[in-house]
């Protein structure tokens, strides 16, 4: 039974069961007075609080034990390095325009700027048959994860990798597509893990995989860093025709894959009929305080009753979505131009570079290490150790935050994911560091 199913407790017994504390101190340990209204079922059955502010959270309590300690943050997959002068010019120049007559605009589309609706399905959809009409931009693919839960609904059952970002899953328990969870298996019943580790490549084994009415996939993976091959690919659009199945296809770290794996769901001929695809300009060119993404969803993709899925997201987008700013979309469309995605591309290489460097020092080490080679993330194993302990030791010993695998789901227990997003002399004295640590 939740703590706050009944209002008979004082502000004492709120202390002694919550995190949080009252805001005033001196208040009288009276009778706190309660609404009727009853907290959401779905909110109780989540397990953790999400993994980011938690991070956030540690970060803050070494500090306060650490007050003169340098912190290097490799944990959150947060960039560092600035956007590109081409990018953020053509955003100023549209927010200086603003304060003219002439220039000023209002609301805008709910799906977005026509012409960066365009450009999107030119540059990342080139000969693979995607529309600019079936292109939604937004406000980030993190969003669109939760205007899609509302667009499927709580009824649907729902398959993950194993490891996960966990806005997949903590969005199924919102929705209701989960039920509680099960602390002897660390899963949440009714929700389909795919386990996607070294034993199998980093692939579900679709032999043994129960049919679900909606597959969350990510390539590259977060936090594996694993890009699915064309092969592998294909096995998953054909287990999703066979079982009638929607792909959420999560694209957001594409144009960091240096090898021939595809880019692109709707690469897999069939994919159009089952998949949705979400990607962002987020890790592309640094847009994580700007905010800009996408989601295409094709005009082949029907419900059961043969209704398209895209006429109800258009709705969804309408009612719950004024569009993204206008000032983010002109720094889009810059970002999709010849120079502005040759300026971005540095910046990947850049990052990609940060996680050469980081998978050498793993190395060395002796650590078995996977990612860093088309992803900016390093899957590094520490066998026979819980990932929270291995996160606290690092943090401890070197003063460098990282993430605990298990906060991505049972199947990261034992590893821990390093960000490549940072400055480089960060990234070599946390290099420095480790190796002064653990050699």
């Amino acid at each position: 039974m939740s703590i706050f199913s009944n209002c008979n407790f004082t502000s004492r017994t709120i202390l002694m069961q919550s995190r949080a504390s009252l805001k005033a101190p001196n208040e009288s340990l009276a009778t706190v007075r309660c609404t009727k209204v009853v907290r959401n079922v779905n909110l109780e059955k989540l397990r953790h609080n999400y993994l980011f502010p938690e991070i956030e959270a540690r970060e803050l309590e070494h500090k306060k034990k650490y007050p003169d300690a340098k912190i290097i943050k490799l944990g959150i997959g947060d960039t560092t390095e600035p956007i590109p002068d081409i990018i953020t010019s053509n955003m100023a120049e549209y927010a200086l325009a603003l304060s003219t007559r002439k220039g000023y605009k209002g609301y805008g589309a709910e799906q977005g700027n026509k012409a960066l609706r365009k450009a999107i399905a030119e540059s990342f959809y080139k000969d693979l048959g995607v529309k600019d009409a079936e292109v939604f931009v937004s406000d980030g693919s993190q969003c669109d994860i939760s205007r899609l839960q509302l667009l499927l609904g709580s009824s649907v059952s729902v398959a993950v990798q194993d490891p996960n970002f966990p806005a997949y899953m903590d969005s199924s328990v919102i929705i209701g597509q989960a039920g509680d969870f099960l602390d002897e298996t660390l899963k949440y019943k009714n929700i389909e893990y795919m386990t996607c580790g070294p034993q199998n490549n980093f692939f579900p084994d679709f032999s043994t995989t129960s049919r679900t009415d909606v597959i969350f996939f990510c390539s590259p993976n977060n936090p594996t860093g694993h890009a699915a091959s064309r092969e592998q690919l294909t096995q998953l659009v054909e287990f999703a025709l066979k079982n009638g199945s929607i792909i959420v296809y999560d694209s957001a770290y594409s144009v960091y894959i240096k090898d021939e794996s595809p880019k692109s769901i709707y690469e897999i001929p069939g994919a159009r009929e089952c998949a949705i695809e979400i990607s962002s300009f987020s890790k592309i060119a640094g847009f994580t305080g700007v905010r800009l993404g996408w989601t295409v969803v094709p005009d082949e993709l029907l419900y059961a009753n043969r209704v398209p899925v895209i006429n109800d997201y258009d709705r969804i987008v309408c009612t719950c979505f004024n569009g993204a700013s206008s000032i983010a979309q002109a720094g889009g469309l810059a970002c999709v131009s010849p120079d502005g995605f040759k300026a971005v591309m540095s910046v990947v290489d850049y990052y990609m570079e940060n996680a050469k460097i980081l998978v050498d020092t793993f190395t060395s080490l002796g650590l078995v290490v996977y990612g860093g080679v088309n992803a900016p993330y390093v899957w590094v194993h520490f066998p026979g150790s819980k990932s929270w302990d291995t996160f606290s030791e690092i943090l401890n010993k070197t003063h460098i935050i990282t993430m605990p695998g298990s906060g991505f789901g049972p199947g990261g227990e034992g590893y821990i994911r390093v960000t490549a997003f940072g400055q480089r002399e960060d990234i070599l004295e946390a290099c420095a560091r480790l190796r002064s640590a653990f050699q």
